[in-house]
């Protein structure tokens, strides 16, 4: 091939997930690096699936998505946040939040806008900026609790910002919004006409009595923004690759305008038996903090005894850990050696940096068999 074909991500290579994930099959060890369950979703819902496979719903969805899905959506939406999202106009099942993100980054970025994002930010976020033309304007989380700095964020708006993406329960941290935060940004955006995109694909998995502070819960917030979540985390069945994203109808014409030309509808058999489950099930989602929490303590509690530095993750499925006591490699370094030479894959954390702090961090994933966390904690507390 021609060595000058044009490129548009100079400088991204093949995702750390593929490449840990890649890694740890070829090595033998246990994969607490890429985000998913070692364990399948509910019976119930798999047998759904087989019924729709076999009652007539195997030819494409509606553009928006299937709108029995839509309706439990919203129903959940106003059980939880008391906010009133319109099924028709107001949501879009997509093939995945991630490309939810990448439809309303499409959908409001000119080339030169500027999009306010916050490292360590997932992997996907400045590529979508990038590919529009846009330029990612990457603030840096604060300390070892991962917390915003909103005089930093208030100081790096300017008459180009176009957006400002967030992340609660946040991936890589595991970190959460406080009211404090919330409040911030309420003030952020009466002083600028920006646009919000929340990332909430974590918004059941959020624990110590914690409640998730989606942005539909604040009206002002909710009526400039795009709320993107995932089945597929919710579910346990993250190979679905089934999310969605909630946006005032107007943000919603523009973000249908992109989707329908990157993938136009998404999976009909796994939609309807996501609405019926929903319909049967609402209590499953409301469960899911409990059943995670169950996991990250004992995560936790079988890592007490290790050279392992760490406060339990807030939110999510991840537990990030510093490992300065065991080395001074770089964490992209020791994740390597980690999954070749003790039989355990993690995630650096320096590749979700624009700017990688000096600290020696990596990210576990919890979402996994109890067996499995205790023959991972019994390998980790090896070192």
């Amino acid at each position: 091939m021609d060595s000058n074909a044009p490129d548009k991500l100079p400088g991204f290579g093949t995702t750390i997930f593929a490449v840990m994930s890649q890694l740890a099959a070829e090595n033998g060890a246990i994969n607490l690096a890429q985000g998913f369950p070692d364990f399948d979703g509910p019976q119930e819902l798999r047998d759904l699936v087989n019924h729709h496979l076999n009652h007539g719903h195997n030819q494409y969805a509606p553009l928006a998505g299937v709108p029995e899905l839509r309706e439990q959506v919203a129903r959940k939406v106003e059980a939880l946040y008391r906010h009133d999202v319109d099924p028709q106009h107001d949501i879009t099942v997509t093939p995945g939040a991630t490309e939810a993100i990448f439809c309303a980054l499409t959908a409001i970025v000119q080339p030169g806008d500027e999009v306010i994002m916050l490292d360590p930010s997932y992997d996907s976020y400045a590529p979508g900026v990038l590919l529009n033309g846009g330029v990612p304007r990457r603030i840096p989380l604060r300390g070892t609790n991962f917390t915003v700095d909103w005089n930093r964020v208030a100081d790096a708006v300017n008459p180009r910002t176009r957006a400002l993406m967030i992340n609660s329960p946040h991936n890589p941290t595991g970190s959460c919004f406080g009211e404090e935060d919330i409040e911030a940004l309420r003030s952020l955006v009466r002083k600028h006409d920006l646009l919000l995109i929340s990332d909430e694909v974590y918004e059941h998995i959020i624990f110590d009595g914690r409640s998730h502070l989606s942005l539909l819960r604040y009206p002002e917030l909710a009526e400039r923004a795009f709320v993107i979540s995932s089945f597929g985390k919710t579910y346990h069945v993250t190979g679905w690759r089934i999310g969605y994203c909630i946006a005032p109808a107007v943000l919603t014409q523009a973000f249908r305008r992109v989707h329908q030309f990157i993938n136009f509808s998404t999976n009909a058999p796994l939609s309807h038996a996501l609405a019926d489950f929903m319909k049967k099930r609402p209590e499953f989602a409301n469960e899911l903090g409990g059943f995670y929490q169950r996991k990250r303590d004992l995560f936790c509690r079988l890592l007490e005894n290790s050279r392992f530095g760490f406060e339990p993750a807030a939110g999510t499925y991840f537990q990030t850990v510093d490992y300065s006591r065991i080395s001074e490699a770089p964490d992209s370094e020791f994740a390597r050696e980690l999954t070749i030479r003790h039989g355990v894959a993690a995630i650096p954390i320096s590749v979700f940096y624009e700017a990688p702090p000096k600290a020696r961090v990596v990210r576990f994933c919890f979402a996994k068999e109890d067996d499995t966390l205790r023959e991972a904690a019994s390998r980790l507390r090896a070192l």
